[in-house]
């Protein structure tokens, strides 16, 4: 029999100890802020935010941050160290984005790494960033691009990966402008014995200003 795969919220305590996911989180951070310039008073929404890596490695870039996740051993990780660092600035909220209510507040930029590929409702979850964003915000989205589905294995029901062209047509349709791609990292992988790599692309795109 197959080994069950542990949940979120039972790796949520070691979360932390992956050099590899620091290293992605860092990586990633420096390609949003190289990307996206913020001001002093931005406002940030970080979705699938787990312990917080992401934002912990921009959080002295924005005014206030609100975390997002829907696991709560995520949450207990990351709010303890929110209280650690003393960072009043930065929020967690338990929040699933395609089902529960929104936050009333509106965002300069929302963000994620390797998140939106197991979120099911692509669709409704783009629709629902860009109601989250004040006009002219900007989301960044850093995700695996399309794969054969051995990134995770069969266990998990995800996307496998984005095709860059397909997710840039549902971005659009969702109401955002000036979509962009570039490829920031790899994340390797032993596969059948055999190192294999993954790329993963940053996509930046805007939420037009109203007139």
């Amino acid at each position: 029999m197959q080994a069950t795969r542990p949940s979120f919220d039972e790796r949520a305590k070691d979360w932390d100890e992956d050099p590899k996911k620091i290293w992605r989180s860092q990586l990633t951070a420096d390609a949003i802020l190289k990307a996206v310039k913020p001001s002093p008073d931005t406002t940030a929404f970080e979705f699938g935010c787990g312990t917080g890596l992401l934002s912990f490695a921009m959080k002295d870039a924005y005014a206030k941050i609100t975390l997002t996740d829907t696991s709560d051993g995520m949450l207990d990780v990351l709010r303890r160290k929110i209280s650690a660092a003393g960072a009043s600035h930065m929020s967690a909220m338990r929040l699933d984005l395609t089902t529960d209510p929104l936050p009333a507040e509106r965002y300069g930029i929302a963000y994620s790494v390797v998140t939106l590929h197991h979120i099911p409702d692509t669709d409704g979850a783009l629709h629902r960033l860009h109601d989250l964003l004040q006009p002219g915000g900007t989301l960044c989205i850093a995700d695996l691009d399309k794969e054969d589905g051995s990134f995770h294995g069969p266990e998990e029901i995800v996307h496998h990966g984005f095709d860059r062209q397909i997710l840039k047509g549902q971005v659009e349709a969702a109401g955002f402008v000036d979509v962009r791609f570039e490829t920031i990292l790899e994340i390797t992988k032993k596969i059948d014995g055999k190192d294999r790599p993954y790329p993963v692309f940053l996509m930046t795109a805007k939420k037009a200003v109203q007139s």
